[in-house]
């Protein structure tokens, strides 16, 4: 026998502990070199946690949703062992759900050992459980116990409710703006750009840009070099706030705010004044993919002198973004609408986009935010001198 430990990675110093979510093996299944077996859930990443060795997974030791620290050992592995369930014609319930679909159902409190699999030899199919779902959503829903020494009262009609708690990083993210909101003097500036110019270029410059550099030329990298020629003018903005001390930060990592299923993330786009538009979007493409499937690590969200939020994406017309501590300032992007503007005594319609800038009054006064945000402005609408540094 050859036992091999499994322990929970290395976690960063800012993360003192994490959640174990579900397990996509169980005691007695064979397990493969670089096969997942658990996805381990910090406060600002999931991340996987691999089979170091080839085997039979013989011992666990904390279950899902279990509290561990940085190297704790949770689970041991035979690396000589020849699989239970490989072995027995009659295998466990459990091995004929797919661990994906096996995730789904404990994320849902499904009970998969209840149901008839519809798939090959009988396994258990994602449709299963989604089937399973529905019927349990439309059933009359059980009477709920206000209080201690309150009798129940049952609701009339559907109305089913479902108690869920809060991930762990649902729950940093409630505890971070919480306290941007309470630790720092936040007020918004906004203004108005005409994105016309920046259209023309990349409609002129797309295609060629994309044969050159295998990557779609979008708007983000646009802003993000706007950011951070304003940044440069206005360096306050790029500092942040230490107790009664100002630290000025003689670099541009900006974090772009992305939206996910498991929750809003913020990665960091390191020293972002040295790379090119086509460096910039390919980080950018890549960190929204990994972000869908929890792929980002804990270094990549780490950091951060500026940020940027875009709610345009979602349809938004104007926001107060919040501060990202313990950045100063963070800037606010919404979706660009033909609109009716004045130019030289005419109407004309132009693609007006709303910029907002969120900032700590405590170090930054509004004179500069507002200045900032015009140079933002006069970025966009004349993007040759990003392009020229000028």
């Amino acid at each position: 026998m050859s036992i091999i430990e499994v322990k929970v990675p290395q976690l960063s110093e800012s993360v003192t502990e994490a959640t174990l979510l579900t397990w996509l093996k169980q005691v007695g299944d064979a397990v493969s070199e670089g096969e997942n077996l658990i996805d381990v859930e910090t406060d600002k990443v999931v991340m996987e946690l691999p089979a170091a060795k080839s085997g039979v997974l013989t011992k666990i030791l904390k279950g899902d949703g279990e509290k561990v620290g940085s190297e704790e050992l949770i689970a041991l592995i035979d690396t000589q062992a020849v699989a239970e369930a490989a072995a027995s014609v009659h295998a466990d319930v459990s091995s004929a759900v797919p661990p994906s679909v096996r995730k789904l159902a404990h994320e849902n409190d499904v009970d998969t050992s209840g149901l008839q699999g519809t798939g090959r030899s009988g396994r258990v199919t994602k449709e299963d459980v989604l089937h399973a779902m529905e019927q349990v959503a439309t059933r009359q829903p059980a009477p709920v116990a206000v209080a201690k020494g309150v009798p129940a009262i049952a609701p009339s009609g559907n109305r089913p409710e479902q108690r869920v708690p809060m991930t762990r990083i649902r729950q940093r993210i409630a505890e971070r703006l919480l306290q941007s909101q309470q630790n720092a003097a936040i007020l918004t500036t906004f203004n108005e750009v005409n994105m016309q110019p920046v259209m023309e270029l990349r409609n002129k410059y797309k295609d060629s840009f994309e044969k050159k550099h295998g990557i779609k030329l979008g708007f983000s990298s646009f802003f993000v070099k706007a950011a951070v020629h304003a940044l440069q003018r206005f360096p306050i903005v790029n500092a942040s706030v230490d107790g009664t001390d100002i630290i000025y930060h003689g670099y541009f990592d900006i974090g772009v705010a992305i939206g996910s299923e498991r929750g809003l993330v913020v990665p960091i786009i390191r020293d972002a004044d040295k790379l090119s538009f086509a460096d910039i979007e390919k980080q950018i493409a890549d960190f929204g993919a990994r972000a869908k499937v929890g792929k980002l690590t804990l270094e990549e969200l780490t950091g951060g002198t500026f940020s940027i939020s875009n709610g345009g994406v979602f349809g938004s017309m104007l926001s107060t973004p919040i501060i990202n501590p313990p950045q100063a300032a963070i800037l606010g992007i919404h979706a660009t609408k033909d609109r009716a503007v004045v130019e030289n005594g005419q109407i004309v319609i132009r693609p007006i986009n709303y910029l907002a800038v969120s900032y700590d009054h405590r170090i930054i006064d509004g004179r500069e935010a507002v200045q900032f945000l015009g140079a933002i402005k006069e970025a966009l609408e004349f993007p040759g001198r990003v392009l020229l540094d000028l």
